[in-house]
């Protein structure tokens, strides 16, 4: 599993795809992800979800967002 900084960090480069993809600002953006299935699903380290690339993951909250 990865360390709270790592997963952390990851979370910032997640929040900044998907701020640049949707036109928001990062606060919305950082609301969108905490709010997501994909958030939950990340930090179970059972999902492995968090070894998953950060394009991937930004994807799949952008899916959720518009579903």
């Amino acid at each position: 599993m990865l360390s709270p900084l790592l997963i952390w960090n990851k979370i910032g480069r997640v929040v900044t795809l998907i701020a640049n993809d949707m036109g928001i600002s990062s606060e919305e953006a950082l609301s969108l992800f905490y709010r997501s299935r994909t958030n939950r699903l990340m930090r179970d380290p059972a999902t492995l979800l968090y070894t998953f690339g950060d394009r991937y993951l930004a994807d799949e909250v952008i899916r959720e967002y518009q579903a």
